[in-house]
């Protein structure tokens, strides 16, 4: 038997706790549907730190290098285009600061070979120095010639940069000079590739021109010193500055 509500207000009371629930069950999903995942909080971002700014420094012009050769080579076997290396003996400087260690590494190359002849012609031979390496692993193309560094021939200043006192310097060459002196240095007559070698050869070496008469090849043994004269300004960031 169906129960009755006695009262309209029985009924009413049903009736409101009816449509409640109704509400209820609507508003609840919407509830949980509207419900926002939590963000994820963003990392904060690293702060990346500018390097400062590189300060080059101009080693000039004219101005000499001295450096050890790495290996012998001599005119009798040298062929245009062969590579040799060089270390440079002395550090150099500009502005005051060193810009090249000494054990950086300076690559020449055989730019003219002459072979000495039975007609007593002593054999030369001509290079240019093309590029530096610093132990710090910069490399930079250099436009460099043979020259040597005796006093007679550069000057150094205070700051122990070394340049050059005459442009014939660079018309020089390594000459055949005999079991007893070696490959000399010295200047071609006129500056032209196969000219006579002329009155200054050996000059400030104490040697005289009668020694390349011999027929002698040039011969540039390991361990030779001699000056790299720079024909462009060369730019280079100071090293151990901290």
């Amino acid at each position: 038997m169906k129960a009755q509500f006695s009262s309209p207000l029985s009924r009413f009371t049903v009736g409101l706790l009816v449509l409640v629930g109704l509400v209820a069950s609507t508003v609840v999903p919407a509830l949980g549907q509207s419900r926002q995942r939590p963000r994820m909080r963003r990392s904060a971002r690293a702060v990346v730190k500018k390097a400062p700014p590189v300060t080059y420094y101009t080693v000039h012009t004219g101005h000499v290098i001295r450096v050890r050769m790495n290996q012998t080579i001599t005119s009798e076997t040298a062929r245009v285009g062969d590579q040799f290396t060089t270390i440079v003996v002395d550090p150099v400087y500009a502005g005051g600061l060193e810009v090249i260690p000494a054990g950086s590494s300076i690559v020449g190359q055989v730019r003219n070979v002459t072979r000495a002849s039975r007609q007593s012609k002593a054999g030369t031979i001509e290079v240019h120095l093309v590029s530096l390496r610093l132990p710090t692993g910069i490399a930079r193309g250099i436009n460099g010639d043979l020259t040597d560094v005796t006093s007679e021939s550069v000057n150094a200043d205070n700051e122990g940069e070394v340049s050059g006192k005459s442009a014939t310097k660079r018309n020089v060459v390594f000459i055949g000079g005999g079991a007893a002196t070696g490959a000399l240095i010295g200047a071609i007559a006129g500056g032209g590739k196969g000219a006579g070698i002329g009155a200054g050869v050996g000059a400030g070496l104490g040697v005289a021109g009668a020694l390349f008469s011999k027929g002698h090849e040039a011969v540039v043994k390991s361990g030779t010193e001699f000056g790299v004269v720079l024909n462009q300004n060369l730019s280079l960031p100071a090293v151990n500055v901290r």
